[in-house]
């Protein structure tokens, strides 16, 4: 166990979104923290896209003292329109589908949305600003020289201790991505399935939805998320066949806009194209173990999953708050410091496993224009739609995670 006046030390490799909140989680707990990153900040800072966020991101951030501080990046969403387009099926999920003590909260959001800039611009400046937490991106560089952090003497001089403290950390947080270098170091295999679909990411200018209004569309291409980001404007997350991805991409902007109102349901109008459309590829992967030695694996370098649904980056941020609870454990001695990795894994095979195959299944089953498939679809939705009920168990799995279900 950790005398009470001991130091815990920890490395987090990556500074995304969730090796930003993995550091911020662990300095909560009372570790000192090293976070390192080949990027600059603003390189970091570049990535042109946006998130969706649940209640479980939600209640970690609120746990870490941060819900505050993004409040103003992160924009709500009040109702979530589920549309079949094969079977023009449509389910409304609402604020009542969240339970009454969540439906009841100020504030009340079924999600919430964040762009990538503000959301990690913020962790940033709360990293650089904390006096437990050194931060190392780039060639040497320590925070973004556009926003530099009001910090006291005091304060540097006791990141700079740790810094040098930090040389032997008791745990290393490996969060740089699915192509993590850290999990190649340790010679952890991951089984990978390719997707045939890619996703294509773009900003555009909508009439005809709410502006608190998401959607979920099922089409026979694949999932389209519609991701509302205030004033009209909207994030897609439009999966296809990876030859259309790109063929979308290289379109122009009047091309690309004719493209989408084709793709979109008629209610929902095109106006503007406002970025620059980015295809990517997707997988599932998994990582064959999620820690070994003093290294444990979080977010994308342990998994990744279709982003159908908006599960991804709150998975990721599901295993932060996972480190976050083990954390505080072992500062309080209630866990010796050698056993945190191995309790990390077991703990989160649950929710990473069902969460990988209910991604997968809902691609897999919504992507088929079968018969049979469709007509299970047609009754599943209706019954769905009539049932409040299964709206909620439903909603409680997309927002706490599918092991919520298990709990109830």
């Amino acid at each position: 166990m950790v005398p009470s006046n001991s130091v815990l030390r920890a490395q987090v490799n990556g500074a995304g979104p969730t090796g930003a909140l993995a550091a911020l989680a662990l300095a909560d707990a009372g570790w000192q923290v090293v976070l390192s990153d080949p990027l600059p900040a603003a390189s970091l800072l570049e990535r042109n896209r946006a998130y969706a966020f649940t209640h479980s991101s939600q209640r970690l951030l609120a746990q870490l003292g941060l819900w505050e501080g993004l409040a103003a990046a992160m924009v709500p969403f009040r109702s979530l329109e589920l549309l079949d387009l094969a079977i023009n099926q449509q389910v409304p999920f609402g604020l009542a589908d969240l339970g009454p003590r969540l439906a009841a909260a100020p504030g009340a959001a079924v999600g919430w949305v964040a762009q990538h800039r503000p959301l990690l611009g913020v962790l940033l400046e709360r990293l650089a600003a904390h006096p437990a937490i050194s931060l190392k991106l780039g060639a040497g560089a320590t925070a973004d020289p556009a926003h530099p952090p009001d910090r006291s003497a005091a304060d540097r001089s006791a990141a700079d201790r740790s810094a040098a403290d930090l040389s032997v950390a008791d745990l290393i947080v490996a969060a740089d991505g699915p192509h993590s270098p850290s999990r190649d170091a340790l010679g952890i295999g991951v089984l990978q399935w390719p997707y045939r679909q890619s996703c294509l990411t773009a900003l555009v200018q909508l009439r005809g939805s709410a502006d608190d209004q998401a959607w979920e569309l099922l089409r026979p291409e694949g999932p389209f998320a519609v991701l509302p980001l205030g004033a009209g404007q909207f994030q897609l997350v439009w999966s296809a066949p990876a030859p259309r991805c790109r063929q979308l991409e290289s379109l122009g902007d009047a091309a690309f806009l004719d493209a989408l109102a084709g793709a979109l349901p008629d209610q929902l109008q095109p106006d503007a194209l406002l970025d620059d459309p980015r295809a990517f590829p997707v997988s599932l992967l998994l990582a064959r173990r999620l820690h070994r030695g003093r290294t444990v694996l979080v977010g994308e370098s342990g998994h990744r999953c279709h982003p159908v649904g908006g599960q991804g980056l709150n998975l990721c941020w599901r295993d932060v708050a996972q480190l976050h609870r083990l954390a505080r454990r072992v500062r309080a001695g209630r866990l010796a410091v050698e056993r945190l990795p191995a309790a990390y894994g077991r703990r989160r095979w649950p929710d990473l496993l069902l969460t990988l195959v209910a991604t997968d299944l809902l691609v897999r089953v919504f992507s088929n224009r079968a018969p049979l498939l469709l007509l299970l679809r047609r009754f599943a939705l209706l019954l769905l739609a009539r049932l409040a009920p299964l709206r909620q168990l439903s909603l409680a799995a997309m927002t706490h995670g599918p092991c919520q279900l298990l709990r109830r």
